[in-house]
């Protein structure tokens, strides 16, 4: 393991729509979370604690196997911008990266890969919380992959462990297994049928929370939803995976029969709400992140549907990623001011679209109707 600041590449594997129903589950993400004997964790911990497990954490990760090509970043010594495109790409969470204009605490770290799909958080709320983040609906490979690193850590790190409760967590939901599994789901088809209440309350009963885009205390936007576990403790790992894994599943048969009910009873309001969301994008001069999330859900639903049938999904998770302000700001080489933002963001999104090849101006029925 080097200690080399993050590459561009870093993090955009879950882009890749791969797995299952990759047009409805954007990416799946599985976290450990991990303690140290003989050091403070959670509210008590200090800066000598949070330092000696970053020195922990070092020294592991260089006799671990599976880290053998990752990097070891340690947040302070990056820049703003640098930080918040470890947001925007989910390698990171705000909490990690402290509160705004005070910035990280001093040994908070994060330990990336470039060909692996798994990370470390250090001193976040936890001591260490390992993650796998892959694209599509992939539980169980997330799982195992996280599984692996967590087996090969542990023979080298003390964790803090109790034989009755399982792994002792900063939080007790947590304690247990301390795994929080989630899946990122696009479901415009519920909220247009306005069934989507009815599958959101049912979460709650059967152990599961939903959350927006960047996980807790962020708002849905887009029609974009993070399904996971609330707790860890009484089931294993693979109990509260498959669970997850069921309950999702069916959440997406609901999506699926959602959206063959738009088609069937309202095909005329939702193609021109397709048309109208994808002309937008191909032409607006100046686009907040809002908009362009709630417009690019409309567009994402068009390509699904094959009414809009030359958008590869791939290149609309892309947009969701390089839209956001600090990859903006990157790609500008200076920061920009929000209304210089949404300009940047409109030109960027007209110059993707325009590279993936015009839509044509009717859809499929009406071209054949002509001929």
């Amino acid at each position: 393991m080097t200690e080399i600041p993050p590459i561009s590449d870093f993090g955009l594997a879950w882009l890749d729509a791969d797995g299952d129903h990759p047009e409805i589950v954007l990416s799946t993400r599985v976290r450990l979370a991990r303690n140290l004997q003989g050091h403070a964790f959670g509210p008590r911990a200090r800066v000598n604690d949070r330092e000696a497990v970053l020195k922990e954490m070092r020294s592991a990760g260089v006799r671990t196997p599976n880290l053998k090509g990752a990097h070891l970043v340690e947040l302070p010594d990056l820049d703003s911008r640098t930080r918040q495109v470890l947001l925007e790409r989910r390698l990171v969470s705000q909490d990690l990266l402290g509160e705004k204009g005070r910035g990280p605490a001093r040994g908070t770290a994060v330990v990336l890969d470039p060909a692996s799909p798994i990370g470390v958080m250090v001193n976040e709320e936890d001591h260490l919380r390992l993650q796998s983040l892959i694209s599509g609906l992939r539980l169980r490979e997330a799982w195992r992959s996280v599984d692996r690193l967590d087996d090969a850590l542990g023979r080298v790190l003390p964790y803090a462990f109790h034989p009755e409760f399982g792994f002792l967590t900063s939080c007790p939901t947590n304690v247990g297994t301390g795994l929080r599994a989630s899946v990122l789901v696009h479901l415009p088809g519920l909220v247009l049928t306005k069934e989507i209440q009815k599958v959101l309350h049912s979460l709650g009963q059967v152990g599961l929370t939903y959350r927006g885009l960047y996980g807790e205390g962020s708002e849905v936007v887009g029609n974009f939803f993070q399904i996971s576990n609330q707790t860890t403790l009484g089931k294993s790992e693979e109990e509260l995976v498959d669970h997850l894994d069921s309950i999702v599943r069916q959440v997406i048969r609901h999506e699926l029969h959602a959206r063959q009910i738009l088609l069937r009873d309202a095909r005329a309001v939702t193609e021109d709400k397709i048309w109208r969301a994808y002309g937008l994008l191909r032409y607006a001069r100046s686009l907040s992140f809002e908009e362009l999330m709630n417009l690019l859900s409309g567009v994402r639903l068009g390509a699904s549907l094959n009414l809009l049938p030359q958008l590869r999904v791939y290149t609309l998770n892309k947009l969701m990623i390089f839209t956001q302000a600090a990859h903006l700001a990157q790609a500008a080489g200076r920061d920009l001011v929000p209304a210089e933002c949404d300009v940047h963001r409109a030109s960027y999104v007209r110059r993707v679209l325009a590279d993936e090849g015009d839509v044509p101006p009717e859809s499929p029925e009406e071209t054949s109707s002509d001929t």
